[in-house]
C-alpha cells in the first residue's frame, strides 16, 4: 500500500472514531432551535388554530351537578378501576414500550452503532448534510439531519430540490439508515429526525413525545430552514404514519402526505401478536397509552394523500394464507386506512357497491390483477376526472371535504368512480415491510 492510500485510510478510520464519540456526546452540543423560538407553534404559518384542534380535547369539561349518592357510586367505580389502570401503566412503561419501540433499547442501539455511524458519515460527507439539535415542547432534545437540494442543477432537479420531505421513521428506524435515503436519492431536499430515546435524541418514545418532536421539526423547517408550508411533504413509514398524520392534521396547509406500509389503528396488530388471554389488558393498554389512531388523524388532513401498500408486508397484515404461509394482502391494515379516507372524503361514492368494488380491487396483489379488475368494471378515467372537476368548479373556492359527488350517478358509474379514486390514492409495491422504498417508487400524491 502506498503512503498516500495508507494516509487516506488512516484518516477515514480516525474520522469514523471521532464521529462515533461525537454521537455519544451529542447532548453536549449547543441547541440549534427551540420550539418556542417562533413564539410557539400557533404563530407558525399553516398551523391550525388551537381552538380548532384542541378545544374539545385539552380543555376540562364542566361536570354536571351530581347528588351525594351518584358521587359515591362514581368514587367506588373509580376505586375498582384503579388496579387495572395501574397494571396497564406498568405494562405500557415496560413490555409495551419495548415491543412498540424496540429501537429505543440500549442493546439494539449498541448493535446498530456501526451502521448508524457509517450512515451518518455518508449523509455528512456525500450529501453535505447538516446535523442539528432541536428542543421540543416537553424538553426532549431531538437529533435531526437536513440535506439541502434547493441549488441542484437542472430544471427537474431544482424543482424537486425546492420541496422538503420530512421523514418520519418506523419503530426500528433511524434517519442514519432509514427511509430518509429514499426521497434524498430521488432528488428532494430531506429532513430526518430520530424518535425520543433513539440515537442522539433524549427522552422516551411515547405517542405524545413523538408528536412534540415532529412539531418542533416542522417549526424548524419553516422558521429556520426557510421552506414554505406548501412546499413541505410528510413521508411516514410504518409506525411513522402516526407522527406524519398528526403533523398533517395540525398543519393542514402542508403540501402533501405519503404513508408507506402504514396501518389504520394499532389495536388489531397488537392483538395479533399477543396471547389471546391478554386481549382485555392489550385493549386497555393500547387505548390508554398507545392510541395510534392513524386513520382518524388522516381524515382531518385536507391535502393530497398517497398510500403505499407493500404486497408482501408481513407486519401490517393480520392473517396469513393457509396455502403458502405468506401474508394475506386482504388483511393488510392499509386497506382499512384507504377505505376510511375515501369514505370521509367521498361518502356518496364509497357506499354499498362502491365499497364492494374497492374491496375487490384490494385483493389484487400485482399490476396485472389490478388492470383486470378495472377492465371488468370498465373504468373510464376521462369521465371520472371530468365528473370530479365539474363538482369542484361548482364549489368555487370552498373545496373542503367531504364531497357529495356521485349522488346523482348510476351504481355502475359509482363503482367506476370508487375504483378511480382508490387507484389514485393507493399504490402497490412488491416489497416486504422492512425493505427501503426504491427512489423511483417514491412519488408525489395525485392532485385533481
Amino acid at each position: 500500500m502506498c503512503i498516500i492510500c495508507f494516509t487516506k485510510a488512516l484518516g477515514h478510520v480516525f474520522k469514523t472514531y471521532l464521529m462515533a464519540n461525537y454521537n455519544f456526546e451529542f447532548r453536549s452540543w449547543p441547541v440549534d432551535f427551540r420550539w418556542d423560538e417562533a413564539g410557539g407553534k400557533e404563530s407558525c404559518p399553516g398551523h391550525r388554530a388551537a381552538s380548532q384542534t384542541t378545544a374539545r380535547e385539552g380543555l376540562p369539561k364542566s361536570a354536571p351537578h351530581r347528588g351525594p349518592r351518584t358521587t359515591q357510586c362514581s368514587y367506588l367505580r373509580k376505586m375498582k378501576q384503579l388496579p387495572g389502570q395501574l397494571v396497564c401503566y406498568m405494562v405500557a412503561h415496560s413490555l409495551g414500550r419495548w415491543l412498540l419501540y424496540p429501537g429505543s433499547l440500549y442493546l439494539m442501539q449498541k448493535a446498530l452503532l456501526p451502521l448508524l455511524v457509517k450512515g451518518q458519515a455518508r449523509l455528512l460527507e456525500e450529501f453535505h448534510g447538516k446535523r442539528a439539535k432541536l428542543v421540543a415542547r416537553d424538553g426532549n432534545e431531538i437529533d435531526t439531519m437536513f440535506v439541502d437540494r434547493r441549488k441542484s442543477s437542472g430544471m427537474e432537479e431544482e424543482k424537486r430540490g425546492k420541496q422538503l420531505v420530512i421523514c418520519c421513521e418506523g419503530n426500528v428506524g433511524f434517519y442514519e439508515v432509514g427511509c430518509l435515503s429514499t426521497p434524498l436519492e430521488a432528488g428532494y431536499s430531506a429532513l430526518g429526525w430520530n424518535h425520543p430515546g433513539y440515537a442522539g435524541s433524549t427522552g422516551l418514545p411515547f405517542p405524545q413525545n413523538d408528536a412534540n418532536a415532529v412539531d418542533v421539526v416542522i417549526q424548524y423547517a419553516i422558521c429556520r430552514l426557510g421552506f414554505q408550508v406548501q412546499d413541505i411533504i410528510l413521508y411516514g413509514w410504518s409506525l411513522g404514519g402516526y407522527t406524519a398524520t398528526w403533523a398533517a392534521k395540525t398543519y393542514p396547509e402542508l403540501g402533501a402526505l405519503v404513508l408507506d406500509a402504514t396501518f389504520d389503528d394499532l389495536l388489531p396488530l397488537a392483538l395479533k401478536v399477543m396471547p389471546k388471554s391478554w386481549n382485555k389488558l392489550v385493549v386497555q393498554t393500547v387505548r390508554q397509552h398507545f392510541n395510534l389512531n392513524v386513520a382518524e388523524q388522516l381524515c382531518s388532513y385536507p391535502g393530497p394523500v398517497l398510500l403505499i401498500r407493500r404486497t408482501e408486508d408481513e407486519v401490517t397484515t393480520t392473517h396469513i394464507r393457509a396455502t403458502d404461509q405468506l401474508a394475506d394482502i386482504r388483511s393488510n391494515r392499509g386497506n382499512e386506512l384507504l377505505l376510511q379516507l375515501l369514505k370521509h372524503r367521498y361518502p356518496e361514492v364509497i357506499s354499498g357497491e362502491g365499497e364492494a368494488a374497492i374491496r375487490h380491487w384490494l385483493r389484487a396483489s400485482n399490476p396485472r390483477q389490478e388492470e383486470a379488475v378495472c377492465r371488468r368494471f370498465k373504468v373510464d378515467d376521462d369521465w371520472c376526472v371530468s365528473k370530479l372537476q365539474g363538482y369542484k368548479s361548482r364549489l368555487g373556492g370552498e373545496d373542503s371535504f367531504p364531497w357529495r359527488v356521485g349522488k346523482d350517478v348510476t351504481s355502475r358509474r359509482r363503482q367506476q368512480l370508487a375504483l378511480f379514486l382508490a387507484r389514485k390514492h393507493m399504490k402497490n409495491v412488491e416489497a416486504t415491510h422492512w425493505s427501503l422504498l426504491l427512489p423511483n417508487e417514491f412519488q408525489m400524491p395525485w392532485k385533481l
